[in-house]
This record gives structure tokens, C-alpha cells and sequence, in this order.
């Protein structure tokens, strides 16, 4: 058995494995899942969410559930944004803060309301890569005697059914009207006869939903989904086009030394409506004193692909690095993400990255590089 061989015998497998080895997926190693990278070509699949509709599993996504009569009010303290704003059936994106004010990683949190009894549920979808981490940093700040928690990741799949026609393909397999619902909205749905769990939510800078529910669902969903003419995408796709839309992948343009107001996502910040939640103290000296760097957008002419830590450079000195780079399918010149110190995010800074030892031109332009005319608003 060769080591390549072993590595993937170790990685985890989706219930929709099977699946993408049948429709002949190309396959790589993502935080410890074995997932498709691209089915068709990550160009036509990258076109087809934005045009018409794309289908991803991305049932490595970790899923956690909270009940208890205080949920809110604990999540308050591990986040910047204020939860309290949420009515039934709608989310909030925010971010795990560490005591540095750094990202422990990007969630999104899905209020689902309260019972009789005034006993509130929550749904949590973590990344991949992270679900052991903050299952961990959740568990050491709640108070489980108050709040009782599960972790069901491997027991559910979610497929996200992304782009402007997205609605019409999935509305068939679902009996509640899918229109109503509102960006960030979601609810539990009958799905092919089955309860499940509809967000219009996703990663791609489209229109669009995730859908969760059982193995055996989620296995005839996407049949159907397929029969009916919607292209399964992989995670190359789904890197194109989150680039495309400014989206910050963890690890790579956020981690746990960059904050929410270095990394553009002040929006997220609720300072004036929130009481103290861990990393407030750096964050309010930030916003008071100005961050040192910011993350910002890159625009290069040609074909030269500024990618994942190349150094920015500003009157010859190092200034920065890459933290995602693409050539964009829709808008055809290389695109990337980089940070750089503040008096240089600029919007028509010029800056130079090297690319195999040598300098190219690059213009610090407005996020997102790619907006949607098709997007529904809150």
C-alpha cells in the first residue's frame, strides 16, 4: 500500500461518498475528509452556480445543537455580535473569539425559537476542519447544566443547492414554499417525505440553500437533484466562486491571529448593543486607536495568479501576503486576498506581488470582486 493510499484510508467519508466515486469526482484530503475537488471541471461548475444551479455536499460541515431556557444569553459571551436580535427562524454569520480578540473560527448561528416550556433551540454549523476545536472551546465556556448540547455531525447530511435558478430545482422534493423565506431565513421542512432543515444560506455569493437531513434523504435527494439537471460541484468550484464574493475561508484569510475588525468584518461587531463577551477589551482598543493591517482586495492585470503566501511588496520592501488567490472565472483577471498595513489598503493603492521572483502590478480594489444581482436581501 503506497502512502498516498493510507492517508486516504484514514480520511473521514461522507454518507454521499459513494456517490461522487460513481459520477468519477476527482478526490482530496479536507480537514480530514475525503471530498470531491471537481466533478465536470471546476470551470463549467463554477459557471453553472452562477448561471443557473450547482449542487455541493458538504456534509463534513460540523453541526451542533443547543437547548436549554438560556441558550442566547451563553452564546452572548463567545461572540461579538448580539444574538439577541434574532427572532425565530432566522441566523446570524459571527465568529468564536479568543481572549486576543483572534477568529477560533466562523459559524453560523440558526435560532429556531423556544417551546412552551420557554426552552430555546439553537443550531450551529462550524467548519470542517475546526469541529473538534470548538466543540471544545463551547464546552469549556457553557454552562451544561443549563444547556444541553449535541454534537451531530457525522449522523446528518447537508447539500447546499446554490445559484439563480436554485429554488425552482429544489422547490419539487419540498412541501413548504421555499419563496417566503428570506436571506439568513430558515426552517424545518417535509423533504421527500421526511422532517428536515432548509436555510437559504451559503458560500458562494448566489442565491441559494442548505439543506439538511438524514443519510438516507440526503442519498435520494441528491439523485434527484442530479436527474433533474442540477451539476454536482466540488470544492474548487466552491473556492472560485466564495473568492469571487469576498467570502474568507478559515485558515487561510482568518485564523486565530487576525480579528473581525482587521479582517473587514466589522459589520459582525455590535459593540454598542452587546455587554462584554471574550475579546471585547482588544476590540474596543482597536476600534478606538485604528488596527495596524487590513485585509484587503486585489485586482492584477494579465494571467499571473497571486496565490496562498506570496509577499506584497510596496516600493520594493515586503509589505504583506497572499492569503487567497485566484484567476476569476466570471470576471477573467486573477483576483486575491492579502493583508497589508493599513495606510496601504487604499482603495487604488498599487502594490506589486512576487510571483516566482519576479514583481508584478496588483491595485487594492473594493469587496466583493463579484456581486449578484440575483442575491434576495434580509
Amino acid at each position: 500500500m503506497t502512502n498516498q493510499e493510507e492517508i486516504a484510508q484514514s480520511l473521514a467519508r461522507t454518507p454521499l461518498y459513494q456517490l461522487g466515486v460513481e459520477l468519477k469526482a476527482r478526490l482530496t484530503s479536507f480537514g480530514g475528509w475525503e471530498m470531491p475537488v471537481q466533478f465536470s471541471g471546476i470551470s463549467r461548475e463554477h459557471e453553472a452556480v452562477r448561471n443557473t444551479v450547482g449542487m455541493f455536499d458538504i456534509s463534513h460541515m460540523g453541526k451542533f445543537t443547543f437547548q436549554g431556557k438560556n441558550v442566547i444569553s451563553q452564546l452572548q459571551s463567545l461572540v461579538p455580535s448580539d444574538l439577541n436580535r434574532l427572532q425565530p427562524g432566522q441566523a446570524q454569520y459571527t465568529v468564536l473569539l479568543n481572549p486576543q480578540g483572534g477568529i477560533i473560527d466562523d459559524i453560523i448561528v440558526y435560532y429556531q425559537g423556544e417551546d412552551t416550556t420557554g426552552t430555546q433551540q439553537v443550531l450551529i454549523i462550524v467548519n470542517a476542519a475546526t469541529t473538534g476545536k470548538d466543540k471544545a472551546w463551547l464546552l469549556q465556556h457553557l454552562d451544561l447544566d443549563a444547556v444541553k448540547f449535541q454534537d451531530f455531525s457525522p449522523e446528518k447530511v447537508l447539500i447546499a443547492v446554490q445559484g439563480p435558478k436554485a429554488i425552482n430545482y429544489l422547490q419539487p422534493f419540498v412541501r413548504e414554499n421555499l419563496q417566503p423565506i428570506k436571506a439568513f431565513g430558515h426552517l424545518q421542512a417535509n423533504i421527500l417525505g421526511k422532517t428536515g432543515f432548509i436555510a437559504r444560506t451559503g458560500y458562494t455569493g448566489e442565491d441559494g440553500f442548505e439543506v439538511m437531513v438524514d443519510p438516507d434523504v440526503g442519498v435520494e435527494l441528491w439523485q434527484n437533484l442530479y436527474k433533474a439537471g442540477v451539476i454536482p460541484c466540488g470544492l474548487g468550484a466552491r473556492d472560485t466562486l466564495r473568492l469571487e464574493a469576498a467570502m474568507a475561508l478559515y485558515g487561510q484569510d482568518i485564523d486565530d491571529t487576525t480579528t473581525p475588525l482587521e479582517a473587514g468584518l466589522a459589520w459582525l461587531v455590535h459593540l454598542d448593543s452587546k455587554d462584554d463577551f471574550i475579546g471585547r477589551a482588544v476590540l474596543e482598543q482597536q476600534k478606538a486607536s485604528g488596527v495596524q493591517r487590513r485585509l484587503v482586495g486585489l485586482q492584477m492585470p494579465g494571467r499571473n495568479i497571486a496565490r496562498h503566501g506570496y509577499q506584497i511588496l510596496s516600493a520594493g520592501e515586503i509589505v504583506g501576503e497572499i492569503t487567497s488567490g485566484t484567476l476569476s472565472p466570471t470576471l477573467g483577471y486573477p483576483v486575491a486576498l492579502a493583508y497589508v498595513p493599513t495606510k496601504l489598503a487604499t482603495i487604488g493603492q498599487q502594490l506589486e506581488v512576487e510571483i516566482r521572483g519576479k514583481a508584478y502590478p496588483a491595485v487594492v480594489v473594493k469587496r466583493p470582486f463579484y456581486r449578484s444581482k440575483n442575491r434576495v436581501i434580509n
